[in-house]
C-alpha cells in the first residue's frame, strides 16, 4: 500500500507551510492521508455520502484506517446527522466539535429564484408529466436498475409520463435497460447539464427521483426541493432527515420496482400533495440549507476548532 509513503510526504508539506487548519473533504482517501497531520495542527474531516455506510465496510484495512482517521480528527462535518452518529461509533470522540451542513455549502436561493431566462436543454420538453432522475450510475449507492424497471409500471397508469435522466447519455448499461424494457419513447438519457439548466429542469418537472440505498444528503435533492420539485427517494436514514413521507415527499423501498412505481404514480396523480410539499420544502430549505446561513456556521466552526487546538508554530 502506498499510503504510508504519501503520508510522509504530506506530513512534510504540512510542517513546511504551517497551515492554520487542514480539512479533508472525505474519508477515503483524502481523510486517510490527512490522518497523518502533525499534532498541534487542527484536522477537520468531512464525511461524504457513503464513507461510513459502504466504504468503511469494504475490508479490514479500510475499517482500521477509517477508525484511525476519525480518532485523529479535531472536527467533524457531515451533510446528515446520521453520519455524525456513525462517525462517533467509528472512533470520533463524543464531545468533540461537529457540524451538519449541505456538502456544497447550501442553496443560493436568490440565484435560483432569479432564474428568469428559459435555459436551453438538449431537447424541447412537451407539456406532459415529467420525472427527473439526475443521479447517474453509482453502483452500491443507487438502484438505477430498479428505477428503470419501475417505468413500464408507471406508464401503464400514466402513459404520457416522460422520464429524463441527465448524466446517462451514452452509458451502455442505461441504454440496455431502456431498450430491453421498451421505454425509448418515454425515457431520455441526457448528457451532464450545467447548474442553471438543472434548476430549469427541476422547475419544469413534477417529480425528482433518487433510488438510494446508501447516501448522504445529495445536493441534487436540496436543489430539487428548493425548485418545487416533489422528491421520491429511498427510505434510508439520511433521506428521512429531509423527507417526511406523505408530507413533503415520499420515501420508498429503492429495491422494489413496484414500490417505486406506486410512489411515482401517486405523486404524479396528486397535484394538491405536490403543492403542499412545495411550500413545506421551501420552508425547510430556508431554515436548514440556505447558503449564507450555512457559510456563517462553517466559518464559526473553523474558528472554534482553531481556538480549541493549540498551534505549534503560532
Amino acid at each position: 500500500m502506498s499510503l504510508p509513503f504519501y503520508q510522509t510526504r504530506f506530513r512534510n508539506i504540512v510542517e513546511e507551510i504551517h497551515p492554520d487548519l487542514v480539512h479533508a473533504l472525505r474519508i477515503p482517501f483524502e481523510g486517510m492521508l490527512a490522518s497523518s497531520t502533525p499534532e498541534g495542527t487542527p484536522l477537520v474531516i468531512s464525511i461524504w455520502g457513503n464513507d461510513l455506510t459502504l466504504h468503511a465496510h469494504g475490508s479490514f484495512i479500510m475499517a482500521a484506517i477509517t477508525r484511525k482517521t476519525l480518532h485523529r480528527a479535531d472536527g467533524l462535518i457531515a451533510d446528515a446527522k446520521r453520519d455524525i452518529r456513525l462517525g462517533q461509533e467509528w472512533g470520533y470522540a463524543n464531545g468533540k466539535p461537529t457540524l451538519v451542513v449541505p456538502g456544497a455549502g447550501g442553496i443560493r436561493q436568490e440565484e435560483l429564484e432569479n432564474l428568469s431566462k428559459r435555459e436551453i436543454l438538449p431537447e424541447e420538453l412537451p407539456e406532459v408529466p415529467i420525472v427527473v432522475n439526475p443521479r447517474g450510475l453509482r453502483p452500491g449507492s443507487l438502484r438505477q436498475d430498479v428505477f428503470f424497471q419501475s417505468i413500464p409500471l408507471v406508464l401503464e397508469k400514466i402513459p404520457a409520463a416522460l422520464f429524463i435522466c441527465p448524466n446517462l447519455a451514452g452509458d451502455a448499461e442505461a441504454e440496455h435497460w431502456v431498450e430491453s424494457l421498451n421505454i425509448q419513447l418515454n425515457t431520455k438519457l441526457w448528457p451532464r447539464l450545467e447548474r442553471t439548466q438543472m434548476w430549469y429542469l427541476y422547475k419544469r418537472a413534477s417529480v425528482f427521483v433518487s433510488p438510494s440505498v446508501h447516501d448522504g444528503t445529495p445536493n441534487s435533492l436540496l436543489e430539487a426541493m428548493a425548485s418545487g420539485c416533489f422528491p421520491v427517494v429511498g427510505n434510508i436514514e439520511s433521506m428521512q432527515e429531509w423527507v417526511t413521507s406523505g408530507e413533503n415527499g415520499l420515501l420508498v423501498d429503492a429495491t422494489s420496482a413496484s414500490d417505486l412505481a406506486n410512489a411515482l404514480i401517486s405523486a404524479l396523480g396528486n397535484p394538491a400533495m405536490r403543492a403542499l410539499a412545495k411550500n413545506k420544502n421551501a420552508q425547510i430549505i430556508a431554515e436548514r440549507a440556505k447558503y449564507e446561513k450555512c457559510l456563517a456556521m462553517t466559518e464559526a466552526f473553523y474558528t472554534k476548532i482553531g481556538k480549541h487546538i493549540p498551534q505549534e508554530n503560532s
